[in-house]
């Protein structure tokens, strides 16, 4: 399926490894002017490049830290006429509740949030302008099973599903749509070391401490396993194009059934 994507201009915050990565390297198949992003230089020219080499497409690097509005500023100057944004930088830690100091709450939702925030703000004019664009925000299954073990990483995803309904109920009749993805459990770099270390430290092979994971932790699964960052992807390529005009300010699952709701 062509996704219509060619020439198209997209930002990917967070793509240097995992989901965003992944994201990044779809759209270049498709066509698209990916600029891929990471805090390092080195990473983020790394993983630009790489994304050339597998895909033959565009690739371009920036390297900034998108939760800040100094970086936020300069990638929408450098690089005008974004035409598709996804939201995919995002932080997350297990922490038991009582032990998550205010910090910690303003710090998950600078990053999660008020990053895609601030940069829906800064590319919106353009987009307004063409009268089409793409903004999708990687929220997670945890904005509606908010987990036990991060209250606080929920909370975030949460408030990504409320500012992505209300930037589209803002750009209604328009050709500019707004939509959240919700992944469930993914085997992004974080979740996969994260779990690679459970297996070490309790000395079992990683299956089993996913079995194990599925079974105790997230029972609701209907897939019984960690997603790829391709499965998500993919989904993100299809709502970023032009085939998804009628897709908007929807909470999209790619969760492995984990959300219990046929809604």
């Amino acid at each position: 399926m062509d996704l219509q994507l060619k020439g198209r201009l997209a930002l990917v915050s967070g793509s240097t490894a995992g989901i965003g990565y992944a994201i990044a390297r779809t759209l270049a198949q498709e066509g698209a002017r990916v600029i891929v992003n990471g805090r390092s230089a080195a990473s983020t020219e790394e993983a630009a490049a790489r994304i050339r080499a597998e895909t033959g497409g565009p690739a371009e690097a920036f390297a900034g830290d998108l939760s800040g509005a100094e970086a936020a500023q300069e990638v929408v100057r450098r690089f005008p006429g974004i035409e598709i944004l996804v939201n995919n930088l995002g932080i997350f830690e297990p922490k038991a509740f009582e032990d998550i100091p205010d910090e910690d709450w303003i710090r998950f939702f600078d990053v999660n949030v008020l990053s895609g925030v601030r940069l829906s703000r800064l590319v919106l004019p353009a987009m307004k302008r063409a009268n089409w664009g793409r903004i999708i925000f990687i929220s997670s299954e945890s904005a509606v099973q908010i987990p036990t073990e991060m209250i606080h990483y929920g909370m975030s995803k949460t408030a990504q599903l409320a500012v992505s309904r209300g930037l589209a109920e803002s750009v209604a009749g328009t050709g500019i749509t707004v939509n959240s993805v919700l992944p469930g459990p993914t085997k992004s770099r974080g979740v996969g070391d994260f779990v690679q270390d459970m297996a070490r430290v309790n000395d079992k092979p990683f299956e089993q401490v996913e079995a194990e994971f599925f079974e105790h932790v997230r029972p609701t699964s209907l897939i019984k396993r960690f997603a790829s960052p391709q499965e998500v992807a993919s989904l993100v390529a299809y709502v970023a194009s032009p085939l998804a005009s009628a897709t908007t300010g929807a909470a999209l699952r790619v969760d492995g059934g984990v959300v219990k709701s046929a809604f």
